[in-house]
């Protein structure tokens, strides 16, 4: 399948990205895993290539990713904390993280609410503004990632590394910090409103600004 798909491509290149992308949309999420990495190479080059669609391509991504992960309650993720992002999806992420954000258009923003990427690399991806509401990332590893202005609101971030993080007017209203570390992050002006920081590392944490009302550091 894999193959099938490659030689489309192939066959398709020379003429247009428009029916590069129009493959890949067909493709995408309706086969193998090995094909969806396929697809989310080739969306990638055509996003780096072809400004034009880069958007579009980012919110292919970012519904692949919505579609694909089922979320869970805070309590059914309690007895499930060692699950692993698929492959396909950390590719897709990974994409998304990546990308040239001077591409993106101006009020867009990135949609990854209620999703289940617990344990995901997002190692310094630009997440900044994106909406992350009740999105399940405990585990996650967010080292210098930038979150700056994002939603993550009733997000779980239980053991989440956010060392270095940039998450200056970040909103964290009722979000799950449980164990995660906070070394060096940069929460100027964020919201911590009824935020979980039990056991947090909050080692340099710059909180210059931030709502911390009612927020739980002890259990």
């Amino acid at each position: 399948m894999i193959h099938a798909f490659q030689e489309k491509v192939n066959q398709t290149q020379h003429r247009s990205p428009k029916q590069r992308l129009r493959i890949a949309i067909e493709q995408l999420g309706n086969n193998t895993i090995e094909t969806n990495l396929a697809v989310i190479n080739d969306l990638e080059q055509i996003a780096q290539n072809h400004p034009q669609y880069h958007w579009i391509i980012m919110d292919i991504l970012t519904t692949f990713v919505r579609e694909n992960t089922l979320y869970m309650s805070q309590k059914e993720v309690k007895s499930n904390l060692r699950a692993k992002v698929r492959v396909d999806i950390q590719a897709a992420l990974t994409v998304i993280a990546r990308r040239d954000v001077n591409k993106d258009p101006e009020n867009e923003q990135l949609n990854l609410s209620h999703t289940d990427i617990r344990g995901a690399n997002l190692n310094g991806a630009n997440l900044k503004q994106t909406n992350l509401y009740q999105a399940n990332l405990a585990g996650a590893n967010l080292r210098e990632a930038n979150l700056a202005g994002a939603i993550l609101s009733a997000a779980n971030l239980e053991g989440a590394n956010l060392y270095l993080a940039n998450l200056q007017g970040t909103i964290l209203s009722a979000a799950n910090l449980e164990r995660a570390n906070l070394s060096g992050a940069n929460l100027h002006r964020a919201s911590l409103y009824l935020a979980g920081l039990h056991g947090a590392i909050l080692n340099d944490v710059l909180l210059d600004g931030a709502n911390l009302r009612e927020a739980k550091f002890f259990e």
